[in-house]
C-alpha cells in the first residue's frame, strides 16, 4: 500500500473512531462533518474487512516491565492481556476467527 493510500486509510480510521466516540448517529455525524453517508459506510465496511496482521515487537520484557501483552489492531484498537500462554492463545484464536 502506498503512502498516500495509507494516509487515506488512516484519515477514515480516525473519522470512524471519532463518530463512534461521539455517540452520534452516522447520519448526524456525516451531516455535521460534510461527509457522504454512503462513503462513510463504505469505508467502515472496508476497514472492518482488513485482515488481522501480527508483528512481534518485544519478546523479552524489561525487569519490572508491565507483564501484559498489547495487541494493536489495524483499526487502531488496542487489547492488553496477561502475558501467559493460555490467554494469548485464546486472544489470537478469537482474532483469527473474526478476521475470516
Amino acid at each position: 500500500m502506498g503512502q498516500k493510500q495509507e494516509q487515506r486509510y488512516e484519515e477514515w480510521r480516525q473519522r470512524i473512531a471519532q463518530q463512534e466516540a461521539s455517540h452520534q448517529s452516522v447520519r448526524a455525524f456525516c451531516r455535521d462533518h460534510g461527509l457522504n453517508q454512503h462513503t462513510f459506510y463504505g469505508w467502515r465496511q472496508r476497514l472492518r474487512e482488513q485482515p488481522v496482521t501480527f508483528a512481534l515487537v518485544d519478546t523479552k520484557p524489561a525487569p519490572g516491565a508491565d507483564q501484559r501483552i498489547e495487541f494493536v489492531l489495524t483499526t487502531g484498537d488496542r487489547i492488553r492481556v496477561a502475558r501467559d500462554a493460555a490467554t494469548v492463545r485464546l486472544v489470537l484464536n478469537v482474532l483469527r476467527e473474526t478476521s475470516v
